[in-house]
């Protein structure tokens, strides 16, 4: 894919909305966008906000107002050439939705969200090219959460399953993505809050995203 001039949209979290970063500018969307001379860039990163829909309350009540990818995928600008997924980190870290089964079609769960996301994406955007991210390594991601008390490779490998299914190409960030807080190093250098990439994290994101746009 020549990325000059192209209209490219990002739907994801905070990671995508730039905490973390010293400035906007600094987001690696926006280091993609110079370094590829895109035409337009579109930026739909909410904080906190998961893939899947969450269920009641529950003691992270502060999160469970804010519309998950599912909910407002829909609502974004139409004439893409490109659409970039990067979720699925807070649907382990807080979210209190069933991890669900691969049968799944509902938002209500992590595995049908990511089916009701997919499916509706290659719906509203036949002919764009849609690519997922996975989920960055996160300092303590072996700690099974509390909601479905899985580790956070189980998310990964979901997104992975799930856009094999849509032939939706994937971005392994776990495994190639060259950010593993975990190592103390590395947390100072490219995610020093263990979960947000800074500046230097965000362009190693952009330089590995704009590699693999590249082939399509």
């Amino acid at each position: 894919m020549d990325l000059i001039g192209k209209k490219v949209w990002f739907l994801g979290d905070s990671i995508t909305e730039g905490v973390g970063t010293s400035c906007a500018e600094a987001r690696f969307s926006e280091v993609l966008k110079k370094n590829a001379n895109l035409g337009e860039i579109r930026n739909y990163g909410i904080s906190a906000t998961r893939i899947a829909r969450q269920q009641g309350l529950g003691e992270n009540a502060d999160f469970v107002d804010l519309n998950s990818f599912c909910e407002r995928f829909d609502q974004m600008e139409d004439g893409a050439d490109a659409i970039v997924v990067f979720g699925g980190t807070n649907d382990y870290g807080h979210g209190n939705a069933p991890f669900g089964s691969f049968e799944d079609r509902t938002m209500d769960t992590y595995c049908g969200a990511l089916h009701y996301l997919m499916s509706g994406l290659i719906t509203k955007y036949p002919t764009s090219t849609i690519v997922f991210l996975t989920p960055i390594h996160r300092e303590n991601e072996n700690v099974p959460n509390e909601s479905n008390h899985l580790p956070l490779k189980a998310y990964v490998d979901k997104v992975k399953e799930t856009a094999e299914y849509y032939s939706i190409p994937v971005l392994d960030l776990y495994a190639t993505g060259g950010i593993y807080p975990d190592c103390p190093a590395q947390k100072e250098a490219l995610c020093p809050d263990g979960l947000h990439p800074n500046d230097a994290g965000n362009v190693v994101i952009a330089k590995r995203l704009q590699a693999f746009l590249e082939r399509f």
